[in-house]
């Protein structure tokens, strides 16, 4: 769609049929209502920490109102391109280097709606307006590098010590729950091995009863006790026969030679323990058992030397 101003009258000519007065009237000016695109050219700018930036961009307009855009302005377009360059250095300014590559959405923005509110009087608006190539010195670029450099690398670090840290955990947690299971291991044997030890004593102690209690009964018979001397007496000799093998300290009787009185010793402990003492009959018991001793004499003479030859 265009748009015609005559020139003397200042009408606006629209679309359809016009009738122009010669010489009076002609087309001076003719305006495009489609949106227009046009290059910002490439400027410096300082950001806010002092870095100049060669930037430049792309800017989408579109005449509102021709009539405004025909004479409020010489060259609208020229005009528009003017005032962003220099919106574009005025909101660069109010940035820093990092925030430019970040914000360059907002950076946007503003530029549009800076440009809209000084060309609201031309008739033109400032549809959008993007930004092109963002140049830095050699030496910026250069220590950008070295920070992102340094930045990976950090991360790196961090990955590093943070897996080494998970690996030092997962190996604490192993060896605790390996010492846990060897204490509970050690413990259930411990348990085993009491209860196996208390049955072997129950086991023994049973056995132990059931032997003395043969013993006894067999001590009751005919010849138990003449049985008991010759046990007592085969028990000494075997004793006897291992003095000093095991230790040089030996602990000898008065009469090692003498075994009926060691036997007769024996005996008397024996019948001491086993018959309960009366009253007043302590003597009796005694003689009684001197008595019995003499009487075995000659049996247990024998017995002895059957043994000694054995």
């Amino acid at each position: 769609m265009l748009a015609r101003a005559a020139r003397g009258t200042g009408a606006l000519l629209l679309r359809g049929l016009n009738i122009l007065i010669p010489v009076l009237d002609r087309i001076r000016y003719v305006q495009s209502l489609k949106e227009i695109v046009i290059n910002v050219p490439e400027q410096s700018a300082v950001t806010l920490d002092n870095v100049t930036l060669q930037i430049d961009g792309v800017l989408y307009l579109r005449i509102m109102d021709p009539y405004k855009a025909s004479y409020g302005v010489e060259d609208p377009e020229y005009a528009v391109t003017q005032l962003a360059q220099t919106t574009m250095r005025s909101e660069l300014g109010k940035l820093s280097l990092d925030k430019v590559f970040r914000e360059r959405e907002s950076l946007n923005a503003s530029i549009v709606d800076a440009i809209n509110q000084a060309a609201d009087c031309w008739g033109i608006r400032c549809l959008r307006y993007e930004i092109k190539d963002i140049h830095v010195p050699p030496r910026v670029k250069e220590s950008m590098q070295m920070q992102v450099e340094a930045e990976r690398r950090k991360r790196a670090t961090v990955l590093e010590s943070e897996g080494t840290r998970e690996s030092a955990i997962n190996v604490a947690e192993g060896k605790k729950q390996a010492q846990i299971l060897a204490s509970e291991a050690e413990k259930a044997e411990q348990i085993n091995q009491a209860a196996g030890e208390a049955s072997a004593v129950l086991a023994k102690a049973k056995a132990k009863a059931e032997a003395i209690r043969i013993l006894a009964a067999a001590l009751t018979q005919h010849n138990g006790d003449a049985a008991a001397s010759l046990t007592v007496a085969e028990q000494y000799v075997s004793a006897f026969s291992k003095l000093a093998k095991d230790s040089n300290t030996i602990l000898l009787p008065s009469n090692p030679g003498d075994v009926t009185s060691m036997v007769a010793q024996a005996m008397g402990v024996y019948g001491a323990l086993t018959k309960a003492p009366m009253p007043g009959a302590q003597d009796s018991v005694s003689s009684g058992s001197s008595r019995d001793v003499q009487g075995t004499d000659g049996s247990l003479d024998e017995e002895f030397d059957r043994v000694k030859l054995s």
